[in-house]
Order: C-alpha cells, then sequence, then structure tokens
C-alpha cells in the first residue's frame, strides 16, 4: 500500500480513530478496478466489504427475470446490504458492478464482527449507511408510485450526470430498462418522447442530455 493510499484511507476513515484504521490497513487490500468490473454475484457469501475510495459502484436487485438498480456507492461509502450478509453470514441477495473506474478498498468480511465490538465507532460508518440507503429507497418508491416513467427515466439520467461529471453516456435502452425494473420497448418509446421534448438527443449508441 502507497503512502497516498493510505493518506487517502487516513482522511476518509479518520472518525474512526488511529487504532482501528491500523487494524484496516493491516488486514486490507486496495484493488482497482476497471468500468463493467462485477465485483459481487447474487448468491455469494460475501468475502470482503467494499469501501469506495474512488469511482462508482451500482448495486443491483433481481426480481424473477427483472433487474432493478437500487443505490450507488460513491467515494467514502459502502455497501449496507454486503454488510448484512456478513453479519448474518447469508448468502448475498444483490450483485454490484462498477459504473465508473474504482478504488477500493477490500475490508475482510470475517474481522467485521470482532472489530464492532472492540471499536464501537465502526458502527457509526454503517449507521451512516442504512440511513442513506433507507432514504434513497423511499424515493425509489415515491418515484415508481407517483411519477410516469418519463419523469423517472429523465430522473435517472441526471442523477447519472450528477454522480458521474458526464452528460454524455453509451447506454444501450436494454441497460436502461435493467437499472430501471422495465423492458426495452419502453424505454425506446419514452426515450422518444424525451427526444421531441429536447431533453435528450440519442445518435449511434450515445445518449446526451440537453436540459
Amino acid at each position: 500500500m502507497i503512502g497516498e493510499e493510505k493518506e487517502m484511507i487516513y482522511k476518509q476513515l479518520n472518525f474512526l480513530g488511529s487504532e482501528l484504521i491500523e487494524e484496516v490497513l493491516r488486514s486490507s487490500e486496495i484493488q482497482r478496478f476497471p468500468k463493467g468490473t462485477e465485483l459481487l454475484k447474487e448468491s455469494q457469501y460475501v468475502q470482503v466489504l467494499p469501501l469506495v475510495l474512488d469511482g462508482l459502484v451500482k448495486v443491483f436487485s433481481r426480481f424473477e427475470e427483472r433487474e432493478l438498480l437500487l443505490y450507488y456507492i460513491q467515494a467514502n461509502q459502502s455497501c449496507i446490504m454486503s454488510f448484512s450478509a456478513c453479519l448474518q453470514e447469508h448468502p448475498s441477495r444483490i450483485f454490484a458492478l462498477t459504473e465508473e473506474d474504482s478504488t477500493i478498498l477490500l475490508i475482510p468480511a470475517d474481522k467485521i464482527p470482532s472489530w464492532l465490538k472492540s471499536y464501537p465507532k465502526l458502527n457509526l460508518l454503517f449507521y451512516e449507511q442504512y440511513d442513506l440507503r433507507y432514504s434513497e429507497l423511499l424515493d425509489t418508491i415515491h418515484h415508481i408510485l407517483l411519477n410516469k416513467m418519463d419523469q423517472r427515466l429523465y430522473d435517472y439520467l441526471l442523477e447519472k450526470a450528477r454522480l458521474t461529471g458526464h452528460h454524455e453516456f453509451k447506454l444501450s435502452h436494454v441497460q436502461i430498462a435493467n437499472e430501471l425494473g422495465t423492458v426495452r420497448e419502453v424505454i425506446s418509446r419514452v426515450m422518444k418522447k424525451l427526444e421531441q421534448e429536447q431533453k435528450v438527443e440519442q445518435h449511434a449508441g450515445i445518449i446526451k442530455i440537453l436540459s
């Protein structure tokens, strides 16, 4: 682990205290993953708990043949569903992919239970994640129940732009459908409507947000 990475971890986890941070550094490793890497498979037992240092990870759940984007893991965040599976020793109910090239601290899952007892401040990291994901879940339910698909799709594109810093994406309608829990035909129809409203532009698999 190089000095720059160690400094980054100290900065992001300073609320945990130097003793626990040193424990984490001794037991964990940092890996860089290119965009599109599958980090965790559904039904897989969690071996490491990810803490994103840089980049972006997206977490999905699968319902029968449909997929649904649950949340993004940004820098300084971890995966609460993996944390839960780790503590309960249950197989994962989600799968995760890198949305951007990402640098991730991989914390051994078997260390977490003892660290939670020895270092109560570690609970703060996961309480914050629970609160964040619960708020996002309420927002998702609100979108599904109250918003039409054109608003859901446009909000989805705006959120992706905010998280990635890009206003152009190479996205297929199938991929968008998977992330929004619908089918390609619906996305194609709604994208056409957004184009007519001059909110987006499509060309050769590239989607550009115009307004």
